[in-house]
């Protein structure tokens, strides 16, 4: 039987003007077209040849010897080249742009966007890209331990647990929840420190610095806070966590530490209410 999307051998059962035709054998009813232009010189009936089974724009099955960027089975990050209200198209290095359909898509993408995707087919039996389930086929052997810096392409956004990231686009990592990702979209490639390693292989990873140098970046970024807010800020560290992320872009326990440091150097004045600028 023949494969769409995957790489198979298939037998030269007939020579025509402008390519071969392709089957499993002579006696195979269904035969797949290797355009003229891909076919060996010396290749001859009865001949094997490796190729890639796909369809072309009018949904007809065909062959190619060219190597595409993603096969059955396997995700990869593609570039986005035309968007469109139905879904986007993706190069994945054939002549027939990959599509990925609105409905498959995890966030809005944007020409020249790099996303991961993995392939499938969809119920029209047509070859097709999605965002989704990428977490599932990420590998959990990473050669990273805590305090290695790594890079990677963000994935998946989750309101429960954090920002998903493919760490060289192949190993499982996630940036926690209570850390900004507001500046974050689908496809960025960031660079982060490595802060945990769970039993089952999946990495922790963090986009801000050391504590001690990110307390110093965090204090005067609260500082810059009141000065936008004329000196006075309404809440003070005893604010909830939503608040404190919403109008500071931190978690509350690293607002807490660069309001303590800012306190201490007496830059701040912490009432019932409020945090003011000495």
């Amino acid at each position: 039987m023949m494969h769409l999307g995957e790489k198979q051998k298939l037998v030269v059962v007939k020579k025509v003007e402008f390519g071969v035709y392709l089957a499993e054998n002579r006696q195979s009813e269904t035969k797949v077209l290797l355009p003229a232009k891909q076919v060996p010189k010396d290749i001859g009936l009865g001949d094997e040849i490796e190729v890639f089974v796909y369809k072309d724009s009018k949904d007809r099955m065909i062959s190619t010897t060219h190597e595409p960027k993603l096969k059955l089975g396997e995700f990869a990050p593609l570039t986005v080249v035309s968007v469109q209200r139905i879904g986007a198209f993706l190069d994945w290095g054939l002549e027939k742009d990959l599509f990925l359909p609105y409905k498959e898509q995890l966030g809005k993408v944007q020409e020249q966007d790099q996303v991961l995707v993995r392939l499938y087919i969809d119920k029209s039996k047509r070859l097709c890209a999605s965002m989704k389930q990428i977490y599932e086929m990420l590998r959990t052997d990473s050669p990273y331990q805590t305090g290695d810096m790594v890079q990677g392409r963000v994935y998946e956004f989750s309101e429960n647990f954090g920002t998903f990231v493919a760490v060289d686009d192949q190993y499982s990592a996630m940036i926690p929840r209570h850390e900004d990702h507001s500046f974050l979209r689908i496809g960025d490639w960031v660079e982060a420190r490595v802060t945990g390693v769970k039993p089952d292989g999946k990495l922790d990873v963090t986009l801000r610095e050391k504590a001690y140098v990110q307390m110093d970046q965090d204090a005067n970024r609260v500082l810059e806070i009141l000065e936008e807010y004329a000196g006075v800020l309404p809440f003070n560290d005893k604010a909830s966590p939503e608040i404190i992320m919403r109008e500071t872009k931190m978690s509350k326990n690293a607002f807490k530490r660069a309001v303590g440091r800012l306190y201490k150097e007496r830059k701040i004045e912490i009432t019932d209410k409020s945090i003011r600028k000495r």
